[in-house]
């Protein structure tokens, strides 16, 4: 027979379980809640590469130079761009302003961002962008970083619905034409991928790349993409997570290539190479911490504010693509929650870039 202590343990039990179901719901919801793009947010990230894309100095050009005729000033070398401090920093800086007017057309400064997507992207402009590539020695300059964010640039260009963007797409054409030839001549001759945490890495170039061939429907580009990303990371297996992040990074090595191949494989074949490739991310209980920035004056240290939000779209991505590793959204939107208070401090060093990193993870956050 029960006694009366036990009744009245099983009913205290009940009640406290029944007081608790409604907390416990409520941290599910709130652990699961992703970060937006608002418009107060798109209006704070709006006026940091405003702030630089027609900033001349500091700059540092990365120059090799053949002879006196290349010492001249940044905007006399690249008057589309040569402000936010080096060449790739503007040129994200552009795909920013047009990817925010884009989502938000009525921003505070809309009519500011058209007017310096009109000065800086013009016919003449891109001409001069180009004869500096054809300059001796020069073929080669910001492969293929910088190449990357120019092909981003231009998909973002293309599929904004807005009569300036036909014109932008017209006279950025002969650039974009430009880079995709480069990278069609350079790709058959890289033996082997770049696996860094900084500008060289191959996949994050290549993720790029892919993400513009696939929206303008250049196969041929597509494929010689396909071919070279297969060629590199096909036989991948157990990246070791766990050695990063380097001291200078922005870029994870092991996140990238896996949201590459995420996009280059079907995603019942990608599961197969991700499992293998990183099998320790399948694990609900797996945890990443961001990386940790100690000083952000320094512009290499404060590297690692981007890595957060590199990450971010990587493990948003490989989640779109599994959708049952649903857990690694948690993992991206602590990275994304860690940095994004931290971008605006009128540290040059950071803000002339970060904005951009910024976006692209907000941007994949769903």
């Amino acid at each position: 027979m029960t006694s009366k202590f036990q009744l009245l343990a099983i009913a205290i039990l009940v009640v406290v379980s029944c007081k608790q179901e409604p907390k416990e719901k409520i941290e599910e919801v709130k652990s699961a809640t992703l970060p937006e793009l608002s418009f107060k947010q798109a209006n704070r990230l709006a006026n940091l590469p405003l702030a630089c894309v027609q900033v001349e100095y500091p700059n540092k050009l990365n120059q090799s130079l053949s002879d006196a005729l290349q010492l001249q000033g940044p905007k006399v070398l690249h008057p589309a761009f040569y402000g936010c401090y080096d060449w790739h920093s503007a040129v994200h800086g552009h795909w920013s302003l047009v990817s925010l007017i884009k989502q938000f057309p009525t921003l505070h400064q809309a009519a500011t961002i058209r007017e310096k997507l009109i000065a800086n992207i013009s016919k003449e402009h891109i001409e001069a962008e180009i004869a500096y590539f054809k300059m001796e020695g020069n073929s080669t300059y910001e492969r293929t970083y910088g190449w990357a964010w120019i092909l981003k640039l231009a998909e973002e260009i293309h599929t904004w619905n807005d009569p300036l963007a036909r014109d932008l797409e017209k006279n950025l054409q002969p650039l974009t034409n430009l880079i995709i030839d480069s990278y069609s001549e350079f790709l058959p001759k890289l033996n082997y991928p770049i696996r860094v945490g900084e500008h060289n890495n191959t996949a994050f170039g290549l993720s790029l790349a892919y993400d513009y061939a696939n929206t303008v429907e250049n196969e041929v580009f597509m494929d010689a993409i396909k071919e070279a990303a297969i060629r590199f990371y096909e036989d991948d297996s157990d990246c070791p997570l766990s050695w990063e992040p380097s001291g200078f990074d922005f870029l994870s090595p092991c996140l990238e290539e896996a949201n590459l191949m995420r996009k280059i494989y079907a995603a019942d074949e990608f599961k197969i190479w991700f499992d293998t490739f990183l099998p320790e991310l399948t694990d609900p209980d797996f945890e990443l911490e961001p990386g940790l920035v100690s000083d952000r004056t320094d512009g290499k240290l404060v590297h690692l504010d981007g890595l957060n939000f590199s990450r971010a779209w990587c493990l948003y991505g490989i989640s779109e693509s599994l959708p049952e590793y649903t857990h690694l959204k948690n993992i991206a939107t602590k990275h994304i929650e860690h940095s994004l208070p931290a971008i605006v401090d009128d540290n040059y060093s950071g803000t002339h870039w970060l904005g951009s990193f910024a976006l692209y993870a907000l941007n994949h956050a769903k």
